[in-house]
């Protein structure tokens, strides 16, 4: 069981250390790779900084002339990169982890997200307590706070560094068990869904519908990197279709909430031929944070807390229109089997008769926005809720129709 170790062994090489030798304890069979540059390796690496760079096309005497911290940063990154996934694909690797500060986390998510899913993967960072999206991308990374500063070993760091090596050991273990095992339902084709908390029931019945037809469901949370991963996983080419029930990060990506899956979202399927079914799930609202982090721009507008850490700001009118243009646009470019279902009752659980949001100028413009930059995707209002069943019961067998 081959666990790559990624630190800077020059400035973390005691705590590298310990980690390897609780790795070892855990019976895993320990790589240590040196992303370091500037200072001197303190331990033995089994891969040396010189590999690492040399795998990133320069090396360390280049940086270290070079002086400069963010180029040697970008190479480590790059370098190590690139031997982790050489040694998955040669099937000597079976886990990733890494510790570090700012630097040391970006280097080592790096190598970690060129891995495929599954993969166990462990890094343990003074930025785990912040914003680890940046970090974490679209895998599955386990970011386990340091708490202090990874700077010594302490009675603080000492059983954080062991913890991690004792999650890594295990995760490599239950993998190899599970690979030892067939994966029940792992000959059904795939099919992703896109579901946030206020269209959970349409999706959760049309779900129950493609599980009875054969297909196995992925359902993405849509906070912005649900929507991305969706997207990767598209464009990796295993999905036999899409249901994007919640286009919700769009809204996000138009008017600027803290929920958007940036400019590519909605076009995987399109680009890929793909077939899909599109709707406008929670288009009706933006995401912030707790309320008092709400931009003062929007101050005047209607919001509804969610919880206190969730603020959602109904969009107006106007927004519809530019964010079902989007939509509209967006599928209007398929190149494979689409179709598109509009719940003519409200898009949403508080856009319904007698609930906050419930707007019928906007949904009307919001629908007039989808209908007219379609180009030829056919476009069906229901005469139903979003959450209703027959608006369920109509979006997956759309899908089906069309795989």
């Amino acid at each position: 069981m081959n666990v790559y170790l990624i630190a800077t062994c020059d400035t973390k090489g005691a705590e590298a250390n310990f980690l390897g030798q609780e790795l070892s304890r855990q019976g895993m069979n320990v790589r240590i790779v040196d992303v370091g540059c500037l200072g001197e390796c303190t331990i033995d690496a089994h891969i040396s900084r010189d590999e690492v760079f040399e795998a990133a096309g320069t090396s360390v005497l280049e940086l270290t002339q070079q002086n400069n911290r963010a180029l040697a940063v970008d190479a480590a990154a790059r370098g190590v990169r690139a031997i982790v996934l050489q040694a998955f694909v040669a099937g000597e690797l079976d886990g990733v982890i890494s510790l570090g500060g700012g630097a040391g986390t970006m280097i080592g998510t790096s190598a970690m997200r060129a891995l495929p899913l599954g993969v166990p993967k462990v890094m343990i960072s003074t930025m785990a307590a912040g914003q680890v999206r940046p970090y974490v991308g679209d895998k599955d990374i386990l970011m386990l706070n340091s708490v202090v500063d990874i700077s010594g070993l302490n009675r603080i760091s000492r059983p954080i560094l062991r913890n991690g090596a004792g999650a890594m050991a295990g995760m490599v273990r239950v993998r190899q068990e599970s690979n030892a095992t067939p994966d029940e339902g792992a000959d059904r084709p795939l099919i992703a869904a896109s579901m946030f908390g206020v269209t959970t029931p349409c999706v959760e019945a049309a779900r129950t519908i493609l599980e009875e037809a054969g297909y196995e469901v992925l359902v993405f949370h849509a906070t912005g990197i649900g929507g991305q991963t969706m997207e990767a996983l598209i464009h990796e080419g295993l999905l036999a279709g899409v249901l994007d029930i919640t286009t919700t990060e769009l809204a996000d990506e138009h008017v600027g909430g803290t929920l958007s899956a940036g400019p590519q979202r909605l076009r995987g399927a399109a680009s890929k031929g793909v077939p899909q079914v599109v709707s406008v799930g929670a288009t009706d609202m933006v995401n912030f944070a707790a309320r008092d982090t709400v931009p003062a721009v929007f101050g005047e507008r209607q919001l509804y807390t969610h919880n206190e850490q969730v603020t959602l700001m109904r969009t107006t009118p106007t927004e519809c229109s530019a964010i079902g243009r989007m939509i509209g646009e967006r599928v209007a470019e398929s190149t494979g089997p689409a179709a598109i279902l509009l719940p003519g009752r409200g898009v949403s659980a508080l856009d319904a008769e007698g609930q906050p949001f419930d707007d019928p100028l906007a949904r009307k413009q919001l629908f007039e926005a989808v209908q007219s930059n379609r180009g030829s995707v056919p476009c069906s209002i229901i005469d139903a809720h979003i959450n209703d069943p027959d608006f369920a019961r109509a979006a997956a067998q759309a899908l089906l129709s069309l795989i």
